[in-house]
């Protein structure tokens, strides 16, 4: 089962409302080598799997690429964005990526794509462009943290509050005051809350400023000191993933957005169609509503998964009465989202089952005012769920309090 999105907020109780699927408007090259740090390859591993489906539903294509001569390369000019995932141009790539951006081009980058203990074998790279210096310390283990936003009028944080909560990461300082440069603003950085930073005593931060994310005024350019998954080295098996926090990727789907001259706004919804098929998709988890094993009978589970377009991904909100809708399951349209054991209990387990006209089975969907919903049942007044705010394969949704967060919140996609 396969693909998609993930990141914020609000309540407001308005009409029935769904976006339609969005056409690309522009195209994203991410560089990477996945050659160092079991961390720094997992990273990427995980950018290529996570990017490409926010991408398609954000109106853009991300594709990933080891071959660095791209940068020089006449085609280069048809993506509106560059990322570099987990490092730097070699040398003889450094003048065209110069020229890309003195030419007006956009970038992204993040953790390691800014370390060096040489900032002056690239000067206008890292002393100028970044204009971070050296590398100087880092924190350890990799932990997640609060961050405070400093600069809430940049368009890429449009919307996020005062303090956000990162995904886990290592975290990297500077050699250079990045608020002693009047090019850098700097988007966020360590909230005070948050000390000490790092499990390590030995490499911890206890007081100071350390910004994470900043832009150069002069480009068109957004840094970003994350992308340093949790590992259990011995085994290079991921303990945690860079996109776990939907504010962070709220962030980072803006700052794509921002750089590649889009707005920064979702477009507004229409109403949502009563006899459309939608893919359901978890703003936490970027999965898939879906039922398990494709399956049509009476008692199949409903689970988040990866999403794929597949009949036991797609689902049709038939109106029943007062604002509320059935939600049936294209595998069989005569299976219907079902609270198990007419429950009013938090995590009752969601199940379908074939309409009868219960309570337990109608949904009222309520417009968050960003492009997503949370689902309100009728008979129990809780709202469809993602336990514990997982974003794992398989998890059967529940029922529970109505809460605002993004594990309850549901973006709509129509289907062919």
């Amino acid at each position: 089962m396969k693909r998609l999105f993930a990141a914020l907020f609000g309540l407001v109780l308005i009409a029935v409302l769904s976006p339609p699927a969005q056409a690309a408007t522009f195209k994203v090259l991410a560089f990477y080598n996945g050659t160092w740090d079991a961390a720094h390859i997992d990273f990427t591993k995980e950018a290529k799997e996570w990017f490409p489906s926010a991408a398609a539903q954000n109106g853009f294509t991300w594709e990933a690429t080891t071959d660095w001569s791209r940068l020089s390369s006449s085609t280069i000019s048809q993506y509106k964005v560059v990322m570099f995932l987990d490092d730097a141009p070699p040398a003889s790539q450094r003048g065209a990526f110069q020229t890309y951006i003195q030419n007006g081009g956009a970038w992204m980058g993040f953790h390691v794509s800014a370390f060096t203990t040489d900032p002056n074998s690239w000067s206008w790279y890292y002393n100028t462009f970044l204009g971070s210096g050296a590398f100087a310390t880092n924190t350890w283990g990799p932990t997640a943290e609060t961050l405070k936003i400093e600069n809430r009028n940049h368009p890429s944080t449009a919307g996020l509050p005062a303090t956000i909560q990162s995904s886990v990461s290592e975290w990297y300082s500077w050699s250079r005051d990045l608020r002693q440069n009047p090019a850098i603003s700097i988007l966020a950085s360590i909230d005070t809350s948050s000390f000490p930073v790092g499990t390590d005593p030995n490499q911890q931060w206890r007081s100071g400023f350390y910004p994470l994310i900043w832009t150069n005024t002069n480009y068109k350019m957004l840094y970003t000191n994350f992308g340093h998954n949790g590992m259990n080295y011995s085994t290079n098996t991921r303990t945690s993933s860079t996109f776990a926090s939907a504010q962070q990727n709220q962030w980072l789907i803006q700052g794509i957005r921002w750089l590649a001259g889009e707005g920064t706004t979702p477009p507004q919804p229409g109403p949502i169609s009563p006899t459309a098929w939608h893919s359901v998709i978890n703003k936490n988890s970027a999965k898939c509503v879906d039922a398990r094993a494709a399956g049509t009978v009476s008692g199949t589970a409903i689970q988040q998964y990866t999403c794929n377009a597949s009949n036991a991904q797609q689902y049709q909100f038939a109106t029943t009465s007062g604002g509320y809708v059935r939600i049936n399951n294209r595998g069989n349209s005569a299976q219907a989202l079902d609270v198990t054991n007419v429950s009013v209990a938090d995590n009752a387990p969601i199940q379908t089952w074939t309409y009868g006209g219960g309570n337990n089975q109608q949904w009222l969907p309520v417009a968050e005012g960003d492009g997503h919903y949370h689902f309100v049942n009728r008979n129990s007044g809780k709202c469809l769920d993602v336990p514990a705010a997982s974003q794992a394969n398989s998890v059967q949704l529940v029922q529970y309090t109505c809460n605002g967060t993004a594990a309850q919140s549901f973006r709509l996609v129509v289907q062919g």
